[in-house]
């Protein structure tokens, strides 16, 4: 399966990359900014510090994750865009958005649900869009 390193669509991994980078800063940072302090138990309280990882991190994170669906895109060796979208529900709802909840579902996310609601559209869709930018790029 580690045989196909090298067929990995790599303009489409780093464009896909960047698109999700800037859709989860819009998202997060403008969209649902209070809905997720909300969902955190933090309305009200100061926005925490920016730190270095909160910028970075995620965007290694989406890097992973992209790179990952590239890779498997080879190894199935999916072309067609009905596959890449069937790729990118199945990745995006079995995994991701499974894991979202997983991850809020512990005693330090006062509104586990709320959390996972408002966090794994964003999961779901980029893995499509990724499917989509692996396929057509």
């Amino acid at each position: 399966m580690f045989a196909v390193v090298s067929e990995i669509n790599w303009i489409a991994v780093a464009v896909s990359t960047v698109v999700l980078a800037g859709l989860g800063a819009v998202y997060f940072m403008f969209v649902i900014p209070r809905q997720y302090a909300s969902a955190l138990g933090r309305e009200g309280a100061p926005a925490p510090e920016r730190r270095t990882i909160d910028g970075i991190g995620p965007l290694l994170c989406t890097l992973v994750n992209v790179l990952t669906s590239g890779l498997l895109f080879a190894a199935l060796r999916i072309t067609s865009v009905g596959d890449a979208l069937t790729f990118g529900v199945v990745v995006g709802v079995g995994y991701l958005a499974a894991m979202t909840f997983t991850i809020a579902i512990n005693p330090n996310f006062p509104h586990p649900l709320r959390y996972g609601l408002l966090n794994a559209p964003y999961f779901v869709v980029g893995s499509v869009l990724t499917g989509l930018a692996l396929v057509l790029i």
